[in-house]
């Protein structure tokens, strides 16, 4: 097609269509502008927001991408209202792992808003969008290229990656892993002695609210370990996982094989 360095991409989608024209703009002509429209609660809240980009590969997810931010975002959650059910309630996951992450009178508007979130009310959805967005922001702005802090994003996802590729990402959509991923890593951190069950009960009770699975599907403890082995986060061949503390703060700890089997 004849693109030049200032021709411009747009990724019109949800989060893998951001990531896989993300990726394509970064590597074409060492980088050409491109914008993100998402469509889908995840790419709204979570994808869209950052600059990484990246695709899968069978060893893990995202292991083959890029940092390259878009020149714009633009988010119309109108949108949101062609989505399948399980896609929109998909996305809750990684607006509760927001509140849990870094915000606890945020986690405290999803417990009183989740019956009208469920029902897709505007004012609602309005605002858990843009909170979200300003934490992501936030975070990212702070620690772009992922050294720190940010790491903090993936709160949930040490457990649902290893998930999503143990299923081939065709069994488990990415929120569904991450809502499992966030119960189980806070039923380790309490395991842990690192939160009470207070933490753990309380978030569980939220995810079960928005209809999200929460416990393992049949894997052993082999094949998750195997597979968390090849997260990102993964450093000195040490595992690192993210475990909440309390609603609104979580740090990040190495995770020794046997804490994890004992608690598995």
């Amino acid at each position: 097609a004849r693109f030049e360095r200032r021709s411009l991409l747009v990724a019109l989608g949800g989060g893998v269509i951001g990531d896989l024209t993300g990726f394509a703009a970064a590597i074409y002509m060492r980088g050409v502008p491109f914008i993100q429209v998402p469509t889908t609660l995840v790419a709204q809240v979570d994808s869209s927001i950052g600059g990484k980009t990246g695709v899968n590969h069978p060893c893990g997810k995202n292991l083959i991408g890029t940092f390259y931010q878009p020149r714009l975002v633009l988010i119309d959650p109108e949108t949101l209202r062609s989505l399948p059910r399980r896609q929109w309630v998909a996305g809750l996951a990684e607006v509760i792992k927001y509140g849990m992450i870094a915000d606890k009178e945020f986690f405290s508007y999803l417990e009183r808003h989740m019956e009208a979130l469920l029902r897709m009310e505007r004012t609602p959805v309005s605002h858990i969008i843009s909170r979200s967005c300003e934490i992501k922001a936030s975070i990212v702005m702070a620690d772009e290229h992922e050294s720190d802090r940010r790491r903090i994003l993936n709160y949930g996802h040490t457990v649902g990656h290893a998930l999503e590729s143990l299923g081939k990402y065709r069994i488990l959509m990415h929120g569904e892993a991450v809502g499992i991923g966030m119960v189980q890593e806070a039923a380790m951190s309490r395991h842990l002695g690192i939160c009470g069950d207070d933490v753990a009960n309380r978030q569980r009770a939220l995810v079960d609210r928005t209809g999200l699975p929460t416990s393992l599907p049949p894997v052993t403890f082999t094949e998750l370990w195997s597979a968390m082995q090849h997260d990102k986060k993964v450093a000195h061949g040490c595992v690192y996982c993210v475990f909440p503390e309390r609603v609104g703060q979580v740090r990040i700890e190495p995770l020794e094989r046997s804490d994890c089997k004992r608690w598995f």
